[in-house]
């Protein structure tokens, strides 16, 4: 499957100190990346919050950013809000993004850097001529592969860096310099301070569940649905309260560990 995603933009990251200049902002080391390299990141708040997150590719003159194109404008203003006498330009620029899933994807592009079960990734190359696929098509399979995108699953600002996984997805470098929000996502991780998680639901019945819609365990609060559609939905869940889960109105609903997550993360000992 190959699909064109015009919900994402791209913004260039030049000037002589474009690389070091990005690598003490975001969650992700840029350091040392070479020209086509994919890596994940984010910009969080100094509360550690996420407020945007994108893919990172090394370019011949500095870096790329695939961003959510909505928000786009709102990062380059924040971005540019830490550039002080740094020697750098951040600026919107042309170009595509298509994501490629399926058995025929393997040759088609390098793997996504969240999880190489998500399929390939096209950043910044000339349309192709053979997509098949809507971008519907690849939101619902990046929801049931449970991976969510800060933007467009609304999480700006509601949730932290572990509790999108970011953690899991390799969207984060615990092992690098300091960067905006590091000191809230280091004691998270490092304390067990993890209490929720974003994963992949869907009622048993069939159908959708709307973003806000509680999610109970009994007449206890479980969770929020944060996004979906067309039967697949991402919900941010007590790791505590993950037992059967149900709507307000009674919907069943069942939710699945994504083949990407260790059963650690939700305190299992074993794959079920």
């Amino acid at each position: 499957m190959i699909a064109s995603l015009p919900d994402r933009a791209l913004l260039s990251v030049t000037g002589r100190d474009a690389v070091s200049w990005l690598d003490g902002l975001i969650t992700q080391t840029v350091e040392g990346m070479t020209p086509g390299d994919l890596r994940h990141g984010a910009l969080l708040s100094p509360q550690g919050r996420l407020l945007a997150d994108f893919v990172i590719q090394r370019t011949d003159d500095g870096l790329c950013l695939d961003v959510d194109a909505a928000t786009a404008p709102d990062l380059v203003s924040r971005l540019m809000l830490y550039r002080l006498r740094a020697d750098v330009r951040v600026e919107g620029v042309p170009g595509t993004v298509h994501a490629l899933w399926g058995e025929d994807a393997a040759p088609a592009g390098p793997a996504d850097p969240r999880w190489a079960g998500l399929g390939r990734r096209r950043v910044g190359d000339a349309p192709l001529e053979a997509v098949n696929a809507s971008l519907g098509d690849y939101v619902r399979h990046r929801r049931r592969c449970g991976i969510a995108e800060v933007a467009a699953d609304g999480l700006a600002d509601r949730a932290y860096v572990t509790e999108a996984n970011l953690d899991l997805l390799n969207g984060v470098d615990f092992h690098k310099g300091c960067f905006i929000g590091q000191e809230t996502t280091s004691r998270m991780k490092r304390r067990n301070g993890i209490r929720s998680r974003i994963l992949p639901v869907a009622p048993v019945d069939g159908g959708d569940l709307a973003p806000g819609t509680e999610l109970l365990n009994g007449d206890l609060r479980a969770g929020e649905v944060m996004a979906g559609s067309e039967g697949a939905a991402l919900a941010l869940l007590r790791l505590d309260r993950l037992g059967n889960l149900a709507t307000e109105g009674g919907r069943v609903v069942q939710l699945s560990r994504p083949d990407w997550m260790p059963p650690a993360a939700l305190g299992l000992e074993d794959a079920d």
